[in-house]
This record gives C-alpha cells, structure tokens and sequence, in this order.
C-alpha cells in the first residue's frame, strides 16, 4: 500500500469522525439557542378546588409523573378550616415530588369565620413551620383571585349613585380616596371635564385594594411569596405587592396579549409570572379542547412562564363542584411535560420589542369599549392603543412586552432591541 493510500486510509475516517463530532457540538450550540433556556424547567400542574382529602390524593396520583406544582386552591371551602386535612394534603403531595403553593381564602374584617384564614395562626409562625416542614417546596400562598378584574368590572356606576354624596361623611383613607374620584367623575358629568390622567384611580387601587388588605399585610410582613391570577392590570397589581403573577389564559381572550401584559411587567419589575389555564366557558365543557389547551401553555413557556397550572375547578347550576378537566386535558399536560423535557423550542423570553402605554393608563383592553379603571368610559386615546398594539401583536406574538411609563420603571432598564411608544406612527416594517 502506498504512503498516500495510507494516509487516506486513516485520515478519511479521522476526518469524518470529526464531522460527526463538530456536526453534535454544532447542534447542541444550536439547541442551546433556540431552547427555551430561561425557563426550561418550569412548574407544571393544577389548582386543585376539590372539597376533600380523598379528591386531591386521587389528583396528585393522577398527575405525578407529568406535573411538578400542585395549588391547593381551595379558598374559602369547608376543607380550607381544616388544619389537618391541608396538612395531610400538602404533606402528600410533597411526598410525591410536588411543590405547593396554599390558597386558604382571605384575611377581611368583613368575613364572620375567620377561622379560614389559616386557623387565626400567626404567619410567621406558619411560614417557620410550613418551610421547615416541606423545604424548598413550599412556593408560597395564593391570594384573593383577581384584584385586577373585580376593579375593572365592578358595578362602579350604581354604587357611587347610593354612595357617593356619602362618602366624605366616612373617616377612613379608602372612603376619602373614592369620594376625590366621585367628585371627579362630577366634575365631568356637569362641565365635560375629561380626565388628563388617573393617578387618582391608579392609587386608590394599589394602596387601598391591595396594599392595604389586611391579608397582603400579614403575608408581606410574614416574607411569605404572594401569588393571585388575574385578566387585566397586571402592572398594578405587581405595584401593590403580588411576587407572582398568574395571566389567566381563557374566556377567548388573546394569549398573545395576556402573555405581552405580564411579561412586560414582571420583566421591568424583577418578578416571576405564571399562566393559569381557565374557563372558556361558563357553562359544560368549561374549559378549552386539551389541543388548544396544549398550545396555550406551550406559548407561556415559550414566553418564560415559571409557573403552568390548569384551573381544574366546575359548578353546575345548582352550585354542586366538581373537576373541569377531562381526558383530553389530562393528556395535554402530560404532553407539555414531555415537550418540554425533550424538545427544543424557541425562546421567545427575550427582551425583544416593547410597547409603551400612557403612566396609569387602566384600560382593560378586552374590547374596543372596555372601561378605564372600572369607572370611566374610553378617551381619545384608546383607539389609538388599539391600533398599534394590535399590529405589534401581529408582528411579534409573544414576543411582545406590553409596558407603562414609570419612572421608577423605565423601559430603558430592559434590553429591548426595539421600543414602540402608544402614540408613535408604527412604521410598515422594523
């Protein structure tokens, strides 16, 4: 054999072998890219609103081997009261590789069984225990449940009519701060006066509906992480003290736009956010096919979500609960699990484009005539948010951080590689 022929004898093998190594490298570089590396290991599960033991056993059993979260979403339930079913609950859940997050109802003066809120226990105390019972599986405790949407669809109109001359009459920061807003809505029915802002109606609902609430007071106070779910006005509700917020995805609303609100405010505002999977409607089969479901979620975590969780709760109409899920549910969140542990995907988590709103623009964005805080009708402005936020949701999906002017939260504290403001002419393309 000649010296040549040798050399190719081995330098032909030598060299594909190298191919094949640099091809491997090259991929997982690839892999590593386009894999959703923020948040490759989210948590995924359900918030479980049953009314025993028995029930939430069977769904932990169910979904172990797919699910990593389980919420103890029982609120104001009878099961709530009972210190040693929640404790059973959660010890077992824990034992089966699951982290929790407790939901035991809310801390009001006007509530007559206080003995929903965690057993009139002190929370100190009850964050020593349970951390030192379940570790680092312990999250945190869920919150009230959409502080955002019970401002924003409040009957606001009829309640000021049998209120509002009264209110100046009540010593008390919340009944002051409604009567400037009664006295400013006044003021716009007698002389047209529209409003140039609504800081007034922005601080009312941070500092008088959250901040203030005697169980947000005990739990911030107490170091206990904060969740809630909301469908609007996320910013705020992160600005009145909720660690982690869930972007209710359901009740046909855009999922790019849910994701586009909490993102933007969580990313500016250095917290963590979820998605909970919800109704889309109100009556049988309540929640969306397990394909739609699939692809709901899988959007979040593309996003970033670090929190994934199906909302397994229905009530017929003689008010009787139940399970909303069903097969084709359960199957959707066992395949996201396995997606998402073996797949790549694209990370769309990044700071790519922003969208930046009016400081304390409360618009509920659902519709064209969606309400301003609950209390005032749409102005000038709105259409014009409208427009181009519904060309920049067009244009980037998910990719898109919907924001507000803060000072304290500037746009320029996140990399975005393109920053659009809500009364700028949007260019044809970018």
């Amino acid at each position: 054999m000649s010296r040549n022929s040798r050399v190719k004898k081995y330098l032909i093998p030598v060299t594909l072998t190298i191919l094949i190594v640099l091809s491997a490298i090259l991929l997982q570089l690839h892999l590593n890219l386009t894999n959703a590396t923020i948040n490759n290991n989210p948590f995924v599960g359900i918030a479980f609103c049953g009314n025993t033991t028995a029930e939430a056993k069977t769904q932990i059993d169910k979904t172990k081997t797919y699910t990593n979260l389980f919420i103890l979403d029982i609120g104001r339930s009878t099961l709530s009261r009972n210190e040693t079913g929640v404790m059973e609950i959660c010890d077992y859940a824990v034992a089966k590789g699951q982290s929790v997050i407790v939901n035991l109802g809310i801390n009001s003066p006007y509530d007559n069984d206080t003995t929903t809120w965690f057993w009139q226990q002190d929370m100190t105390t009850i964050k020593q225990n349970w951390t030192q019972r379940w570790g680092d599986k312990f999250l945190g405790v869920y919150y009230n449940d959409e502080p955002g949407g019970i401002q924003l669809d409040g009957e606001w109109r009829t309640w000021y009519e049998w209120f509002g001359e009264h209110l100046d009459k009540i010593d008390h920061s919340a009944a002051t701060a409604m009567y400037q807003i009664y006295l400013k809505m006044l003021s716009y029915v007698d002389n047209g006066t529209k409003p140039t802002d609504y800081d007034m109606e922005a601080d009312f609902f941070i500092n008088e509906v959250i901040v203030k609430d005697p169980g947000m007071q005990n739990l911030t106070v107490a170091g206990i992480p904060i969740f809630t779910s909301d469908y609007c006005l996320y910013w705020w509700d992160y600005l009145g003290g909720y660690d982690v917020m869930f972007a209710e995805l359901g009740w046909n609303a855009s999922v790019a736009q849910q994701i586009a609100q909490v993102k933007g405010a969580s990313r500016l505002m250095d917290k963590e956010w979820g998605a909970m999977i919800t109704w889309k409607y109100y009556d049988v089969p309540f929640l969306d096919t397990g394909e739609k479901i699939y692809s709901q979620m899988l959007s979040a975590y593309q996003a970033g979500a670090k929190y994934i969780a199906i909302f397994n709760y229905a009530k017929d109409d003689d008010g009787n609960t139940a399970a909303a899920m069903i097969d084709e549910h359960y199957l959707a969140l066992e395949r996201l699990w396995k997606d998402i542990h073996s797949k790549p995907y694209t990370d769309l988590s990044k700071p790519e484009a922003a969208l930046v709103l009016p400081n304390n623009y409360g618009w509920g964005m659902r519709d064209h005539d969606d309400s301003i805080w609950g209390f005032w009708n749409t102005d000038e402005k709105t259409e014009q948010i409208a427009i181009i936020m519904g060309k920049l949701l067009a244009r980037y999906g998910a990719s898109l951080d919907i924001v507000f002017e803060n000072e304290a939260y500037p746009v320029s504290k996140s990399d975005y590689k393109v920053v659009y403001y809500w009364n700028q002419t949007l260019p044809a393309t970018s």
